[in-house]
């Protein structure tokens, strides 16, 4: 359960992320969506940590993954800029995650 739990956490973050990022463009509708999506988001990582994923394991990944889907949604959405530069950066926090999760 503690997996399902982390993609839902992922999955908030990144909506509620995403949909700051039209709040501060003008939108203010979306503001809901932010709101919500970080108490989800938080709610999600709580129950990951008391089903017994380990913090470090936990927030490494959250974060991780959230950065890699926030710079290519970025990208798509946004017409933000994801040079190679960045994409060797988001690899760089995958490995890194994986040797706080095997370590």
């Amino acid at each position: 359960m503690s997996w399902l739990f982390l993609g839902l956490a992922i999955v908030f973050e990144v909506a509620a992320t995403l949909s700051l990022r039209m709040v501060a463009t003008g939108h203010r509708r979306f503001m809901p969506v932010v709101l919500g999506g970080y108490v989800a988001a938080y709610a999600m990582l709580s129950l990951v940590l008391r089903a017994g994923m380990p913090l470090g394991v936990a927030y490494g990944i959250w974060t991780a993954v959230g950065v890699a889907l926030i710079a290519v949604a970025g990208w798509l959405l946004f017409g933000e800029r994801l040079g190679r530069l960045a994409v060797v950066g988001i690899a760089c926090i995958a490995v890194g995650v994986l040797l706080v999760d095997f370590g």
